[in-house]
């Protein structure tokens, strides 16, 4: 079975394939690094995390792409907080970023290129969007209108994801439409600034990801996506720009996961409620936050909860031990190597038929549940190769560790191309 996703632009559920250039185009949206990375980031990566390794244990290489966005006006105000250059905040705060990535278990991509060090493609970007005529001056910024016509469905300007559109500063919406996104703004040093046709200044944030994405996968990538509050206006935005200069989407297929929240808001930077990743990672570790992440569906918010926390480390635990017994040298008993083989095809199947972690978590914790019932829980004699290796395939596919195979196994992180 290959990979389906329901493509968050057309609401239709489609198969996750390469194109015809080779591996399969993964390019997932990075962070802003002006703060420390919290839960709502964990939640995002690891869906992505998922989602490739399930693609890689199908057989499908990948080429894992994300972008670090190293200047933005919220870079320039912390930075200026702390009395550090914004580039000295943002290599700090990368670096912090990769490191709690790791600590979580997520498969590195195989680079993660830098805003700044694109800035005269995207300058490219934004003279071939001149061309076409829709880009106007609004004080010190120049705006793309795009055509009237929406390229997503059921476009949710009016809906509850435009309730975390709020402009921010550096690339903001013009209040006539609703639509538009900036450029370019005229800005001068010690702020972040480059050269231009239209002056000194520096881009909007909307032409990144389009002009490090068409650099390092071509256009359009095979999967692509983050959290639900990026679909509008960013993504809406990279996906008018594709459109105007490819006559194509950004991404063959969207995938948007639900949010994080705290207190009933939206887990934010912005709205200072974060829980930063590094906290939950030093007090439980990475395989209970990871249980605990994928708990509900994708598509369904999730509030955070420490005791809910504590109990889905509780979960793990007994998960873990169990599994671990079965692949280490336990007491002989009635769980078969093929029993497990059937549970890791299963977790397989939930995956790869719509991507729902949530019920390859039920179901490894239901066969869990009824092996432990059994009066003899430990493996048949002679099926512990099988069982390792069952083990091992159902740790490759969730990122968890259960004692079957050593983590640190050859290609488990790949090297950046920066």
């Amino acid at each position: 079975m290959s990979l389906r996703l329901r493509d968050t632009r057309t609401g239709t559920v489609r198969p996750v394939t390469p194109g015809q250039r080779g591996p399969l185009a993964l390019y997932v949206c990075g962070p802003t690094v002006y703060e420390s990375a919290h839960v709502g980031h964990g939640r995002t990566y690891l869906y992505f995390d998922l989602l490739r390794r399930s693609l890689e244990e199908g057989g499908t290489p990948v080429r894992h792409i994300m972008n670090i966005t190293d200047f933005e006006d919220k870079v320039d105000v912390r930075a200026a907080e702390l009395g550090l250059t914004w580039k000295q905040l943002a290599r700090q705060e990368e670096r912090r970023f990769l490191s709690d990535l790791r600590r979580f278990g997520a498969r590195m991509p195989h680079a993660t290129p830098r805003a700044s060090d694109f800035v005269s493609r995207m300058v490219e970007v934004a003279r071939r969007l001149d061309r076409t005529g829709r880009v106007h001056r609004q004080g010190d910024s120049w705006f793309y209108t795009p055509p009237t016509r929406s390229r997503w469905k059921n476009f949710p300007i009016a809906g509850e994801l435009a309730q975390h559109a709020v402009p921010e500063p550096g690339h903001p919406l013009t209040e006539a439409d609703g639509r538009s996104f900036m450029v370019w703004k005229l800005q001068r040093p010690p702020l972040p600034s480059w050269p231009s046709p239209w002056g000194p200044g520096t881009p909007g944030w909307q032409l990144e990801c389009y002009a490090m994405a068409s650099r390092y996968l071509g256009m359009p990538v095979d999967l692509h996506g983050g959290g639900q509050d990026l679909i509008y206006p960013h993504h809406f935005a990279g996906n008018e720009i594709a459109f105007a200069l490819d006559r194509a989407p950004f991404s063959r297929v969207f995938f948007h996961g639900a949010f994080v929240l705290r207190d009933g808001r939206k887990m934010s930077k912005s709205l200072r409620n974060l829980v930063p990743l590094a906290r939950p990672l030093r007090e439980v570790g990475p395989g209970p936050l990871r249980w605990y992440l994928a708990g509900p569906a994708p598509t369904e918010k999730l509030e955070w909860d420490p005791r809910r926390l504590r109990r889905a480390a509780e979960s793990f635990a007994i998960v873990r031990e169990t599994l671990e017994g079965l692949a280490g040298p336990a007491p002989e008993g009635a769980v078969g190597g093929a029993d497990l083989h059937r549970l890791a095809d299963g977790v397989q199947r939930d995956l790869e038929g719509g991507f729902r972690p949530d019920l390859a978590q039920r179901r490894i914790l239901a066969f869990v549940q009824a092996s432990r019932r059994r009066s003899a829980p430990g493996l048949r004699r002679g099926d512990r190769r099988a069982a390792r290796s069952a083990i091992a395939r159902i740790e490759r596919l969730t990122g968890l560790v259960f004692g079957a195979s050593d983590r640190r196994r050859p290609g488990l992180r790949a090297r950046s191309d920066r």
